[in-house]
């Protein structure tokens, strides 16, 4: 992924549909969270985390202006490294922990919806705290006027209190969620080879 991400940086135009690509999987975080809230389940943490996840999308849209202040304005196909990929990534993620702790918890409705959110959440932040750094890095490398270290920030926040949710929902969650990771897994590998197909044709 270092060396895909120093080809992204290196070019303006791929660099900015690449932030784009990022605040839209940022953003549809924030609204599969909100989508999972209810009366009986939501807490500060969940609308914090939402909020968060909003503004994550928001800082990488304000990041790509420094790059051209007219692209990228919205999440148009066009607009994006790997389209289909990056709007299906985390609703495919979604359905399939649903069907799992259904399956394997006999959950239904509100309580479904939480441990997915639970789940999900907690497998999306430990890829973020691997992609991140190593993107933050590769902007420092280049000297770029790009940086993503608040994210970082927020996003090992986040996954300390997923950790701390997880543990308080049930004492084998870590052995439940050793099935997400390994779809999760399959889905980044698709998603980062769309990425290198977009910028093979586009570089």
């Amino acid at each position: 992924m270092k060396d895909l991400l120093h080809t992204i940086v290196a070019n303006d135009v791929l660099h900015a549909k690449f932030l784009n690509t990022l605040s839209l999987m940022e953003n549809t975080g924030a609204r599969k969270i909100s989508s999972a809230q209810s009366l009986e389940t939501v807490n500060v943490t969940m609308l914090k985390h939402a909020a968060e996840e909003h503004r994550h999308a928001f800082y990488l849209k304000k990041q790509l202006l420094k790059l051209h202040p007219d692209w990228c304005k919205t999440y148009q196909y066009t607009e994006l490294l790997a389209p289909v990929a990056s709007k299906q990534y985390l609703y495919k993620l979604d359905i399939a922990a649903s069907r799992y702790l259904r399956k394997e918890l006999n959950l239904s409705h509100t309580n479904l919806r939480f441990a997915a959110y639970l789940m999900v959440t907690y497998v999306i932040e430990v890829r973020a705290d691997e992609l991140y750094p190593i993107y933050q890095e590769v902007l420092s490398t280049a000297s770029s006027r790009i940086n993503v270290k608040s994210i970082i920030l927020e996003e090992q926040g986040h996954l300390e209190e997923m950790i701390d949710q997880l543990n308080r929902f049930s004492p084998a969650w870590e052995q439940h969620v050793q099935k997400l990771l390994s779809i999760e897994h399959d889905l980044y590998a698709q998603w980062v080879q769309q990425i290198k197909d977009d910028v093979y044709v586009l570089h």
